[in-house]
């Protein structure tokens, strides 16, 4: 070898041809060329290598702490490092010179420092601040970006760093008590159940309350029907289809001049949602786990199996009756105890994001294994998402690709078996014994002890309602985007922008029940007569949704004039598509269910939406401000003729504290008013075709005979309404942003009235003049009126402690002012609210003057000893009579205030917080007391029932039960303070060799609750509490490793 031939080894740098002995002179001349041509190749690598060094360092904050995640980079290239949960970073293999580092970090002002790069590693450190109020922190507002300092309207911006903690499932849970004027109440407690969101109290009665959706850009269809179910078959919950651990920020558009860009969509507000992005330097993976177990906090109040034999031998109608004895079992059963579980939990997260090459990237896989506390319930969802950021062209071309996808595997528990475990009688045992009804005790009977005689009125036995079912679907969801952002090298300060984008989703399920179940007896009868049981159906949805946008934007200083100006302006159409398979129901034996044909194999529903945009923004010397917006949207879910809307907007701002009086005063150290008005429309709870008159296939129960015994079937046509509209909500909003202490005290106040018009609600139709007498149509008027309040305070704020607090507080007060096409003060309202009890008997009322779904209920009487009176209420007309004259408005669902806590205080490595919620003013009623707390519900000639135990307190007889569903006694309030999180968590630093973060934490969701309601939960979304799935409270521990 070549290298043996030599007495001396060869030392970089040194002339090697003085290294040649004179032993090998005798070497042939090419080996003598190839010798030199190699040590002139390490010569030149050892001089590239020696010209090359390193940068290290920490990024801390204004307190010296570390920043973990920060940003340094070598500005011009795409060479640069995130910090570790230490705040240090690397940067090697740098080429001799002078470079401009800059080190970013959510939250705080970006620093910038000059290095020169030499052979030797260098040390450099930042020390970043905290941006003022975050006023220079850039916020996602529709089609862009505005910094804080310049906003006009009411936004509310909420970063991964203020998330809630826990056990999370879906998006909106990170946010919840955050933001004032935001109501985020779970429905259930059942795995990915999802969540009703309010912004400031909703603008519709009839149509849908939800705010619209906006996730990187792209507008997502509401995926909820007016009536809460979900749009996306085969998932409770659109938004369950999201990983929270993907998403990097909220900006919620409460008010009219913030959301007015969005036009018809926009009467609920607007969430943004921003996911997050790769970013510069070398890979960084991060991998976090949760394992969370679930408990029941509070089972139904009923009555034990000893208090249930005392209370129906204590109702023995006479002497040696034995009628009620002789149903009395042996056994002592908790049927809540036999339904609920204790569930284990586990959510997974693994995440690469760096840079190759120039092109930024963040990868990441999610998996989710939620069990329910409820048995059989389950949730298991995969997700993944990526995201490319390159710039090319000098920065001028920025594109951003960004994947969400997700599958999501349901099984949904029978939630009729908590309804079943608060009424089925405790002196019962779970099994029977034998093999009837899957060998669960069921009741037969009274008149036979046959088992197959099964009393089919009587109550199904819980376990079996939940075992017995096996109700699952898949769902694969899909959100794809990819946004062009070009800089016009000719014309800098403009931009040109095109957004594609596509959200679809594939859900199908099945549910089965065999033929031995008790909810299937006594059976359906077959084609030839014969009772068939059993069940086996399935169904499948499919959704779409595309979007293209193309709009321009310009932002410019034009200094000598101490002005900045903004616009954007642009068109967008959306095409919003389900189609929905249709499949026969099946008996267990194979024969098909009657009923169950169909004429299409599929059914397709389609709309479309174009629209016409533009918004400017103007700031004088920074200290005034102007924004005006405009947007024309043309809807097909209207009838041609009437499709186009329009929806503007102005808002303007005085930044008080760059007046010269208040320059540099650090007492009151940022004060701005803002006054904003606008016009916003919602389409959503608007069926596609609802202006057409609908034609539904008669059953075969409503065949015509033609000629001699030829049957047909017929399509009867459905009443309808030409004239539906959007609903129209107008906004007035005034507000103050504040300032304290150099910032120490931040916060602002808004006052919002909000008028409402083209409200959906059901007028009657004179006869003749449609195809029923009753239809939805615009005719209806509401306001909403409110005061939000927030306040975020840093009490304590040095290198070892800081500790933190935030406060909101919202009130909102809404009144329904017109129902009808024509004002009549003398019309009852529209009631709503179904109850469990009687037939077809509601509870609440949309009625002039009042809140919408008020109760409407008879006033009970109470007597001497506090104790309400057995069927006595007030007689409100005077008539001596009870009827539904004397029914009146009594107590809203919805609270009058509500209020979010939240605190972090961390010393050194360890850190604890909290947040917490309440609602003042909000009733519920109670259906669990009036649908069991009856003596005849327990004593009932069908058979035994428990129930309430607040049947031993009033000793309603229910003799009276179709008044005393109503009475104003089930009426409960359910002002509440809830401990929605605490959580406690220390950080080793370097678990390995200069590498390997670590940090572990605990907490425990649904902590504790404060109320005076006698239910399960007083947190019920539509004020009635009719065997709501429990919220569990979970203990979490967690941990997460960044290397």
């Amino acid at each position: 070898m070549l290298f043996q031939q030599h007495n001396k080894p060869i030392v970089a740098g040194t002339n090697c041809l003085f290294l040649i002995t004179k032993q090998k002179k005798y070497m042939r001349k090419n080996y003598l060329k190839k010798y030199v041509l190699l040590c002139a190749f390490m010569m030149i690598s050892v001089i590239v290598f020696a010209q090359s060094g390193s940068i290290k360092g920490k990024v801390v904050d204004e307190n010296n702490q570390p920043l973990p995640g920060a940003a340094v980079s070598i500005d011009g290239t795409t060479i640069g490092s995130p910090t570790d949960l230490n705040g240090n970073f690397t940067i090697t293999g740098i080429k001799s010179g002078n470079y401009t580092l800059t080190a970013k970090f959510l939250g705080y002002v970006d620093l910038k420092k000059t290095v020169t790069v030499t052979t030797s590693a260098i040390t450099i450190n930042f020390g970043l601040q905290p941006q003022s109020t975050g006023l220079n922190e850039v916020v996602v507002i529709g089609y862009g970006t505005e910094k804080k300092k310049d906003l006009t309207g009411a936004i509310a911006t909420v970063t991964a760093k203020d998330f809630n903690q826990g056990a999370i499932t879906t998006p909106e849970q990170l946010i919840q008590g955050k933001v004032a004027g935001v109501s985020i109440i779970s429905n259930s407690g059942a795995p990915g159940s999802g969540s009703q969101i309010l912004i400031r109290g909703g603008a519709s009665v009839n149509g849908s309350n939800q705010p619209l959706i906006v996730i990187d850009g792209v507008p997502l269809d509401a995926g909820r029907n007016a009536d809460g179910t979900s749009r996306i078959s085969g998932v409770a919950d659109p938004l369950s289809l999201i990983n929270p651990n993907d998403i990097a920020s909220f900006s919620i558009l409460k008010d009219a001049s913030a959301a007015a860009i969005y036009g018809n969509r926009a009467s609920n507000g607007v969430i943004i949602i921003t996911t997050k992005k790769g970013q510069s330097g070398k890979p960084q993976i991060n991998f976090s786990t949760q394992f969370s177990v679930g408990k029941l906090t509070k089972e139904a109040s009923v009555l034990s199996a000893n208090q249930f034999r005392t209370y129906v031998k204590s109702q023995a109608t006479a002497p040696g009756d034995t009628t009620y004895l002789n149903q009395l079992g042996t056994a002592n059963t908790d049927w809540q105890k036999q339904i609920y579980q204790t569930s284990v939990s586990t959510d997974n997260n693994l995440s690469i994001s760096g840079t190759a090459g120039k092109l930024p990237y963040r990868i990441s896989v999610g998996y989710t294994d939620d069990d329910g506390i409820l048995k059989t319930s389950s949730l298991e969802r995969y997700t993944s998402n990526i995201n490319l950021s390159p710039s090319l062209f000098t920065d001028h071309l920025k594109i951003n690709f960004n994947f969400l996808g997700s599958q999501v595997k349901q099984r949904f528990a029978n939630q009729g078996a908590i309804g079943s475990a608060a009424s089925f009688n405790p002196t019962d045992p779970v099994y029977s014994g034998n093999s009837a009804y899957g060998g669960f005790y069921e009741v037969l009977s009274p008149t036979s002890t046959n088992p197959e005689n099964l009393n089919t009125l009587a109550t199904r036995n819980p376990l079996g309602l939940l075992e017995e079912e096996n109700n699952r679907s898949t769902v694969y969801r899909a959100i794809t985007s990819l946004a062009l952002d070009y800089k016009l090298h000719f014309f800098p300060d403009l931009h040109a922008n095109v957004n594609l984008a596509y959200d679809g989703s594939n859900g199908q399920g099945y549910d089965i029940i065999p033929a031995s179940a008790a909810s299937q007896y006594p059976g359906t009868a077959d084609a030839n007569g014969v009772l068939q049981r059993g069940k086996d159906s399935k169904y499948k949805g499919v959704t779409g949704n595309s979007t293209l946008e193309g709009y321009l934007s310009y932002a410019h200083d034009f200094k000598s004039i101490k002005s900045h100006v903004d616009a954007v302006a642009g068109y967008s159409t959306q095409t919003y598509s389900i189609t929905n398979t249709n499949y026969l129901t099946y008996f267990s034996n194979g024969e098909v269910q009657p009923n169950s044909a169909f004429n299409y194999p599929t059914d397709l529903q389609k709309s479309e939406l174009a629209s016409l945009y533009a918004r400017v923004n103007y700031s004088y010397d920074s200290k005034y401000l102007l924004t005006g917006t405009i947007r024309e949207d043309v809807s097909t879910r209207f009838a041609p003729g009437i499709r186009t809307g329009y929806f503007p907007s102005v808002a303007g701002a005085w930044v008080i504290s760059n007046e010269d009086f208040l320059k540099g005063n650090t007492t009151l150290s940022n004060l701005k008013f803002r006054l904003e008005y606008g016009v916003t429309g919602n389409q959503d709870g608007i069926g596609n075709y609802d202006y057409l008159s609908p034609y539904s296939l008669g059953n075969r129960s409503a065949e015509y005979e033609f000629g001699n015994g030829t049957y047909f079937q017929v399509y009867r046509p459905g009443a309808f309404y030409p004239g539906r509209t959007w609903e129209s909500t107008a906004t007035t909003n005034a507000a103050f942003d504040y300032g304290f202490l150099n910032d120490r005290i931040t916060g602002s106040l808004d006052l919002y009235f909000r008028k409402t018009k083209n409200l959906l609600a059901t007028i009657n139709e004179p006869a003749g003049s449609n195809f029923g007498n009753q239809i939805v149509a615009n005719v209806g008027n509401m306001q909403d009126k409110g005061l939000e309040f927030s306040v975020n305070v840093k009490i304590i704020d040095t290198k070892d402690l800081s500790w933190t607090a935030s406060v909101n507080a919202t009130v909102d007060r809404n009144k329904i002012t017109n129902l009808t096409s024509i004002p009549n003060p003398n019309f009852p309202g529209n009631q709503v609210g179904g109850i469990s009890g009687g037939i077809g008997t509601t509870i609440q009322i949309d009625q002039v003057g009042y809140a919408k779904n008020s109760f409407y209920t008879y006033q009970q009487v109470y007597g001497a000893d506090g104790k309400p009176l057995d069927g006595v209420f007030v007689d409100k007309n005077g008539d001596g009579q009870i009827t539904s004259s004397d029914l009146s408005v009594a107590h809203s669902p919805d609270p009058q205030e509500y209020y979010g806590i939240s605190s972090e205080l961390r010393f050194k490595k360890i850190s604890f917080g909290f947040s917490a919620r309440a609602n003042v003013g909000n009733y519920v009623y109670n259906n669990i007391y009036s649908a069991t707390g009856f003596r005849s519900n327990f004593i009932n000639p069908i058979s035994l029932y428990n129930g309430s135990t607040n049947v031993l307190q009033t000793g309603f007889s229910g003799l009276n039960a179709s008044n005393e569903y109503l009475s104003d006694y089930f009426v409960q309030n359910a002002s509440f303070f809830r401990m929605d999180n605490m959580h406690v968590g220390y950080n080793f630093g370097k678990v390995f060799k200069n590498t390997g973060d670590l940090r572990i934490s605990g907490s425990v969701n649904n902590v504790f609750i404060i109320t005076q309601y006698k239910g399960v939960d007083p947190e019920v979304t539509n004020g009635i509490d009719n065997n709501l799935y429990p919220r569990p409270r979970t203990y979490i521990l967690g941990l997460n490793l960044s290397l």
